[in-house]
């Protein structure tokens, strides 16, 4: 196998921009054309006049990711929910598999997140114990001196922000 051919079957993380409100529809339109990828949800409470839902929703609004080489990433771009590949310096961007790990158990072990714009570049740390053991990130302080962990999409410009128990160790990397 020639290099040129070998870098083409190299899967690498990708986002995917959505029509307004397609995230759902772009995650089974992967699905069913086998192509591995990651939709980060998150659920809510909405408030109606006359009741109270829990709804699923799309942490990251008109996103989704795939761990795709480039001919699965073309095919992704067909389909109808999917409207571009985000792109940086003219090259589809490629987000390294750190940052959708770390994603990855933030969601898997809080339901209380939050996504901001971008956080100011702050101390990269890792937690070493508690409930958010082994996730690398950013630390925050806020007005109350609450320790907040930021998880940094690079390429989206936003952080996903999530409260650090108390009793968790951070270590500084």
């Amino acid at each position: 196998m020639n290099e040129q051919t070998k870098n083409k079957s190299v899967k690498h993380w990708y986002a995917l921009y959505t029509k307004p409100r397609h995230e759902f529809k772009a995650e089974l339109q992967l699905e069913s054309n086998g192509i591995e990828h990651f939709l980060p949800t998150v659920i809510r409470i909405r408030q109606w006049s006359d009741r109270k839902k829990k709804v699923k929703e799309a942490l990251f609004k008109s996103y989704i990711f795939i761990h795709a080489n480039e001919k699965e990433r073309l095919t992704a771009l067909e389909q109808n929910a999917i409207v571009r590949t985000i792109f940086f310096d003219g090259k589809p961007a490629i987000i390294p598999d750190w940052q959708i790990d770390n994603l990855k158990k933030m969601l898997e072990r809080s339901t209380d997140v939050a996504v901001m714009d971008q956080l100011k570049i702050g101390t990269r740390v890792k937690i070493i114990s508690g409930p958010f053991k082994d996730v690398e990130g950013v630390v925050y302080e806020t007005v109350n001196q609450e320790k907040m962990l930021a998880i940094t999409i690079d390429l989206l410009r936003r952080s996903v922000v999530v409260q650090i128990p108390r009793e968790s160790l951070i270590k500084k990397l």
